[in-house]
């Protein structure tokens, strides 16, 4: 076979050694061909780390929520943290803090206040709950009802002048607004209706004078028939002139009734029953018209009366304390007359 006979490309040519004739070419080896790996497919490497943290802060919304949280601080985007960040939404306690008396007490504490009311019977000492930031309180109706001129105290012990907005004594509430206040520290009005017996709760007053003490204890039972008086009359209401007088809670002689007894003396011919929620955080003379609070900071009653084994029957109950049977009236049914008592209520 010549050379212009061979298949092209079937064996390899090579080069004359100078007599014209080709080199004598080796033999083809008939070994099969090595297949070639195939280059490896080129690594794409994220443009950013942001790409891999959006996607562990995706993972970690689907588990548990917060995603724009978690991107803002793996990605260090998130600038000067906001005054809600890290907060329980719709309420004012810190994630660290939640679920904790240490938490709910530092939290809503600010919005709790110390009233004092004048009148023709004396003074008495009560509580209240800011519920606006230009000053309106609520607070029980018999804390206030008769009262001539009324003296808030907060908790970072500046006073104000309050007048009265509205009362409503059929369900022992009543509205207050400080003259002259802004930028206050707001309470968030919680459920009741989501209350359930064994909830924990945290409650804050001023027992005895003693702003913003705090206890804490559980719901003991819902729905329980508390019967009060409706009228400041028979000289009850406001105290016994010693800076006490609390009403419903203790030695202010506001009675009450509960269970077919009477406590704080005679109800007297115009009284009123509502629901209440039945607690055994600790209630004492000063507590009324403060707050009784779930564990998420949420104000969900506005504590009213107590029952103490020496205020049964008339006597005298100034020296009596909290025998775990405290009673607070619902938050919802104070949402439900808050547009009533700014418009003056039923007084």
């Amino acid at each position: 076979m010549t050379e212009s006979q061979r298949p092209s490309g079937e064996y390899p040519t090579y080069p004359s050694y100078g007599n014209g004739d080709a080199a004598f070419p080796p033999p083809p080896s008939y070994a099969p061909a090595q297949p070639q790996p195939e280059p490896a497919a080129p690594r794409h490497r994220a443009r950013r780390p942001v790409a891999l943290l959006a996607a562990v802060a995706i993972a970690a919304g689907v588990v548990g929520g917060g995603t724009a949280a978690l991107v803002g601080e793996l990605t260090g985007r998130g600038g000067g943290s906001s005054s809600s960040a890290g907060v329980v939404p719709g309420t004012t306690v810190s994630q660290s803090d939640k679920g904790t008396v240490a938490g709910v007490a530092k939290a809503v504490s600010p919005m709790i206040v110390e009233i004092n009311a004048t009148s023709t019977a004396g003074e008495s000492t009560g509580s209240g709950v800011v519920i606006t930031s230009d000053g309106e309180i609520v607070t029980n109706n018999h804390v206030i009802s008769g009262a001539s001129s009324v003296k808030v105290q907060l908790s970072t012990g500046r006073t104000y002048t309050a007048d009265v907005v509205g009362t409503d004594p059929a369900k022992d509430l009543a509205l207050i607004k400080l003259q002259g206040a802004s930028g206050l520290k707001t309470a968030t009005l919680g459920d009741s209706s989501a209350v359930s017996v064994g909830d924990q709760v945290v409650a804050i007053g001023s027992p005895e004078g003693l702003t913003g003490t705090v206890t804490s204890g559980i719901v003991s039972a819902l729905d329980r028939d508390v019967t009060v008086a409706k009228e400041n009359g028979n000289g009850q209401g406001q105290g016994q002139g010693q800076g006490q007088g609390q009403g419903g809670l203790g030695g202010g002689q506001w009675p009450f009734e509960f269970g077919g007894r009477q406590f704080n003396g005679d109800t007297g011919e115009s009284t009123t029953t509502y629901k209440a929620i039945q607690t055994d955080a600790s209630l004492n003379p000063g507590n009324s018209g403060g707050a009784l609070i779930n564990m998420n900071g949420e104000i969900i009653g506005i504590n009213s009366a107590m029952y103490s084994a020496s205020s049964s029957g008339g006597s005298d109950s100034s020296g009596a304390g909290s025998v775990g049977l405290g009673f607070a009236i619902p938050v919802n049914t104070l949402k439900a007359d808050l547009a009533s008592l700014r418009a003056g209520g039923n007084s």
